[in-house]
């Protein structure tokens, strides 16, 4: 038997075999998958991955979610691509737990180098077992045949063809196939290509729901008690006034105080109604004090990189060079505040929410809220950006309590100052490196000590012989009670933003000091072929003319690595009296092996332009005794349209490896970039990111 009877209903859950199986008591122990090398837990059955309707379209289904990277597109890509199937024809389904295979969730740019493996192998596999399913219905050998958009003909043989869909009858495929090869790169007809993105008509028309969308009958909006500074300790709450709002139902249940309201405006009256009373939080620092602070209450380092003898690395140092390169803390700042809707629904809760990762959250709910794994469902099609910030949904935790508590249709969105306070920060970081090198421009010494930012891509890429590189704290943990005043977590590309900073000014502090070229000075201390590749193809798009720094054109440049996605940045600078950068002109070479899809690659590369602006320039968290000053975009700035330089990206061909994430790896140069270009402007070192007008005119004098 070919293949199985299996409704849509029905199609609901992913064992950890594969098989796809009725959604009762045993849905969570189909949740546990088997592990695999590369980090990513994936069932072994393609059919998790893929159906094919009665109608010949092509269902695909992840775990993943969609963040605006594209990965709608890329994964219907590669499934059309083994399948032989039209891109059209390939529907793809997301971030729903009931419906989807397990994953850790949407971060690190993982969903290329991981996910899309397996989701072309499963196509390809699956492709094999209908090519013998249709040499059997067509009498044919399986080698002689061939397929395209989902048909498979005899060419020996006059009208001889069959459909995908006639095979399969919108049931399961039993049959497997082991060691099905996928499609090599010369054989690509879909991937290489950019078609249309997939969420691109939903979006642009306003048809795209997002977990804020989802408005059930009986909705009610909830607002929910916060303290008003992090670490602060309720000492006592009155809800008497709250209560008397007409149609407010106030919930105090343990630390959970929330006022809910079918009108949104009139639960946020109720709210300020509550009186509460907070204990006071000892003294902390504030923007300025902090990098001092991290030094004196960072963990003991620990080693990631060394080798070779710091000391005789010293005596083979014609000039040794000492730097401090700081960052202050960012936040994520998304257009889509936390949100999650939650709905009660005979004993079984459906939480729509804005989550990078699903499956977590579903956890987080099961402990947080008090419900058994089968009575929790998380769906996140559409998320209005993370950048690392929604890996966790406490809001999700707080709808599916309420839900359960009031037995109503519960929403919970996050004020923009909820999201400014109580989402975890990009950590503070300082970074101290002391060099060496030759009268000849060879770097011969390097000891980085870095406390705060975590150790991704810490260890440099150039070719020294004497070196080590020392970790304090992170934003993956390891940080003593009171080193952060407030939670930190994942940023954009984390870690690398900020060690790339302190390693490509550190890198260009030495070449001026030496008196070469900042290009020269790379590439004549590199050995790693990739990086001289992308190096030399944003210099030639530059037309980047050799120089010692400052020169007074106002051009820098930065490299470096990010989940093994190499990127060079140049960038083009005016700076104002008044302390305002004006970005002119960027442009990133990229390898990011095989590209999937070069135009979703570029609007990817491009935004991370844009954010790289604001985080090298802007993006500026003000606190002060654990208190967030920034509540709103008018004291937090993001790069406007006005800040938009010319952008252009280079995509460097690399067949030979395989496709990488392209999500993050552009933005980790911009503020190591736009430090030395400001220097090659103005002769002055920018040390501390943000580089903000105030930071700029300071350092002008």
């Amino acid at each position: 038997m070919a293949a199985m009877d299996l409704s849509r209903r029905d199609f609901a859950r992913v064992a950890g075999g594969g098989l796809f199986v009725f959604f009762h008591a045993e849905a969570a122990r189909a949740q546990e998958p088997a592990q695999i090398p590369g980090r990513v837990a994936v069932p072994s059955d393609f059919n998790a991955f893929l159906r094919i309707g009665e109608d010949g379209r092509v269902q695909c289904f992840v775990g993943k979610v969609e963040l605006g990277q594209g990965a709608m597109t890329s994964l219907a890509e590669v499934l059309a691509e083994e399948l032989d199937v039209a891109y059209d024809a390939v529907d793809v389904v997301m971030g729903d737990t009931d419906l989807c295979p397990y994953d850790m969730g949407t971060f690190g740019s993982m969903t290329t180098p991981l996910l899309v493996p397996v989701v072309r192998r499963a196509g390809a596999e699956a492709r094999a077992v209908l090519l013998a399913m249709a040499a059997e219905r067509l009498g044919a050998p399986a080698d002689r045949l061939r397929v395209k958009n989902g048909v498979v003909t005899d060419p020996a043989r006059t009208n001889s063809a069959v459909s995908y869909a006639a095979l399969v009858e919108g049931k399961r495929i039993e049959r497997h196939l082991a060691n099905i090869p996928v499609k090599p790169v010369t054989q690509f007809q879909v991937i290489g290509h950019s078609p249309r993105r997939k969420d691109a008509l939903e979006k642009v028309t306003g048809k795209a729901r997002y977990a804020g969308d989802q408005l059930p009958a009986g909705l009610l909006h909830a607002r929910v008690l916060r303290p008003p500074a992090h670490g602060a300790k309720r000492l006592s709450v009155d809800t008497a006034e709250a209560e008397k709002v007409k149609g407010a139902r106030v919930v105090h249940e343990g630390d959970l105080v929330a006022v809910l309201h079918e009108r949104p405006d009139l639960a946020d009256a109720a709210l300020a109604k509550v009186k509460a009373e907070f204990d006071a939080v000892p003294a902390q620092p504030d923007e300025k004090t902090i990098f001092e602070h991290l030094l004196k209450t960072a963990p003991e380092p620990r080693v990631v990189a060394q080798g070779g003898d710091l000391a005789q690395g010293e005596k083979a140092s014609a000039s040794v060079i000492e730097g401090t390169y700081l960052h202050g803390y960012g936040a994520h700042a998304p257009m889509e505040t936390h949100t999650a809707t939650a709905v009660m629904e005979n004993g079984k809760v459906t939480v729509w929410v804005s989550t990078q990762a699903p499956f977590s959250v579903k956890n987080q709910v099961v402990r947080g809220a008090g419900f058994a794994p089968e009575q929790v469902r998380i769906i996140a099609r559409y998320v209005g950006g993370g950048f690392g910030g929604k890996t966790g949904a406490d809001q999700a935790v707080d709808a599916a309590r309420l839900a359960k508590i009031t037995g109503s249709p519960v929403q919970v969105v996050w004020s923009r100052a909820d999201e400014f306070h109580h989402d975890p920060f990009r950590p503070a970081a300082v970074l101290k490196i002391r060099s060496g090198m030759t009268a000849e421009g060879a770097i011969t010494l390097w000891d980085a000590k870095i406390v705060g930012s975590g150790e991704r891509e810490a260890k440099p890429f150039y070719a020294i012989p004497h070196q080590r590189t020392v970790s304090a704290g992170g934003w993956q943990g390891g940080n003593p009670p009171g080193m952060h005043p407030f939670n930190v977590g994942p940023w954009r590309a984390p870690s690398v933003n900020s060690n790339t900073f302190g390693r490509e000014s550190h890198i260009d502090v030495m070449a001026a000091r030496g008196g070469f070229d900042p290009l020269e000075f790379r590439l004549k201390n590199l050995t790693d072929e990739r990086m001289k590749r992308v190096l030399q193809a944003a210099a030639e798009r530059f037309a980047w003319q050799p120089a010692k720094a400052p020169g007074g054109r106002g051009v820098g440049m930065a490299c470096g690595i990010y989940a093994n996605s190499y990127n060079a940045t140049m960038a083009e600078v005016a700076v104002g009296k008044d302390g305002r950068v004006r970005v002119k002109r960027v442009v990133i070479a990229l390898d990011v092996g095989v590209v999937l899809n070069p135009e979703g690659l570029r609007q990817q590369a491009e935004g991370c332009v844009m954010m790289g602006l604001g985080y090298a320039l802007s993006e500026e968290v003000r606190f002060q005794g654990g208190k967030v000053l920034n509540r709103n975009f008018d004291e937090y700035e993001l790069p406007r349209f006005s800040s938009l330089p010319a952008i252009d990206i280079v995509l460097v061909d690399n067949p030979r490896t395989n496709a990488l994430g392209g999500g993050e790896p552009p933005i980790i140069a911009m503020g190591a970039a736009l430090a030395n270009a400001i220097f090659d402007a103005t002769g002055k070192r920018l040390v501390e990111l943000p580089m903000t007008p105030a930071h700029v005119k300071a350092a002008l004098g």
